[in-house]
């Protein structure tokens, strides 16, 4: 992921644009992109410092100090580094100076300090060379690291890589973003959607005749955790490439003075690979303890999109089924928000309070200092406030307060 430093961006007027790169510069980038590859290609098995030493010895041109250190930080986030984490340097530098400082006070005024001999005590005390004692002495320092492994790719794909993570890192600083998206099949927002919750995204999502419009709150509208989220809305952009065609408009604050600026971006109809996104660990856990539990509640990952009226559209994460004794089918689905606003859950509550068509538990982290009483138990929906981490017999005893106990 590039910083926000590493973009080569304009303003125009209150708009931020990218500066694309034309035939001549892409070219050029793809050859300096070749070089870089090649200098981590020829590093592994040797330390950071190493490899920082040979990417600096890559020649670019005056205005191409940028390119290069952007193609460098992707680079890097694809190297494997190993701190060697099993020696204890900061006890091997106690034991080996200590040596030292006592030989120096031994010694004659015309006398020097033999450092190969003290290498040599202290190898034989803890039996090994002297190389990896002097080694050992510093390896815990980051630019001794040792470069173990490189995810090898051609030049092309970094540069193409490149020009979407300029875009990924203007995200880091929205306030709010927006996404509208047309000519998009169940199935493609479906795995949209879920990937958005994945991600943990404070967003809403409204249906329209051609498509849909996601809205989402940006790293710079939170107080706390702004780096994590904004990172995760980065990746909102590769999820997007599956979508026939889309737009993305985000509100910014930009640059040290924090200015005010509009950031537009679209595409489409480019074909994904990638997987449906998993759920959540804490949502699988969930899952794994559920399914250990004695009940006749049958549960799995849901992939129903549901529209609820005042709220827009959703995609619940569980879906809870069981068959009464006359063999109607009951169906519970379980919507986790601990990591949303209060307003999102009021409504949810006010959704309920409404009327609803399904039945849905909204399970709601004790953060958000909500209260499961604002809900009657005649409600078609119900709140479930945890703690730390959702308990299966809990979710189970809130399923059949909607429902009723089991019929016999």
């Amino acid at each position: 992921m590039l910083t926000a430093d590493l973009v080569n961006a304009r303003r125009r007027g209150g708009d931020l644009c990218l500066v694309s790169l034309d035939d001549d510069a892409r070219a050029r980038a793809r050859v300096l992109a070749d070089a870089l590859i090649e200098a981590a290609r020829a590093h592994v098995g040797r330390t950071r410092d190493d490899l920082a030493a040979g990417i600096d010895a890559v020649d670019v041109g005056p205005r191409e100090h940028r390119l290069k250190s952007a193609l460098a930080k992707l680079i890097e986030d694809r190297c494997e580094f190993d701190a060697n984490e099993s020696v204890d340097s900061e006890e091997m530098r106690r034991v080996v100076f200590t040596r030292a400082s006592a030989a120096r006070a031994n010694l004659a005024v015309s006398e020097r300090l033999d450092r190969r001999a003290i290498l040599e005590e202290v190898a034989r005390e803890r039996g090994g060379p002297p190389e990896a004692i002097e080694h050992a002495l510093f390896s815990d320092l980051r630019g001794t690291h040792v470069l173990t492994s490189f995810a090898a790719l051609t030049g092309a794909q970094l540069v193409s890589e490149y020009e979407q993570a300029q875009a990924q890192a203007v995200l880091l600083r929205a306030v709010k973003v927006i996404v509208d998206i047309q000519s998009a099949s169940a199935g493609v927002l479906r795995d949209l959607f879920r990937k958005l919750k994945f991600l943990r995204l404070l967003h809403t999502i409204e249906r329209r005749p051609d498509g849909c419009r996601i809205v989402i709150d940006g790293p710079f509208s939170l107080f706390e955790c702004v780096t994590k989220y904004g990172l995760q809305l980065a990746l909102v952009l590769p999820a997007l490439s599956a979508c026939e065609q889309w737009k993305l408009e985000a509100d910014l604050r930009w640059g040290k003075e924090r200015a005010p600026l509009r950031f537009r971006v679209s595409g489409g109809a480019v074909a994904s690979s990638a997987e449906s996104p998993q759920l959540p660990d804490e949502v699988q856990t969930l899952l794994r303890s559920f399914r250990a539990l004695e009940t006749p509640w049958k549960v799995r990952a849901n992939g129903d999109i549901l529209d609820l009226p005042g709220v827009g559209v959703c995609v619940p994460d569980l879906v809870f089924e069981r068959r009464r004794a006359d063999a109607k089918r009951e169906r519970v689905y379980l919507e986790v928000m601990g990591y949303w606003s209060r307003a999102a859950v009021w409504k949810r509550v006010e959704l309920v309070q409404a009327g609803l068509g399904e039945h849905i538990l909204f399970a709601v982290s004790a953060r958000l200092r909500v209260s499961e009483d604002v809900l009657d138990s005649d409600l078609p929906g119900a709140l479930y406030v945890y703690k730390q981490t959702m308990n299966a017999r809990a979710v189970a005893e809130r399923l059949n307060g909607l429902c009723g106990a089991a019929e016999t």
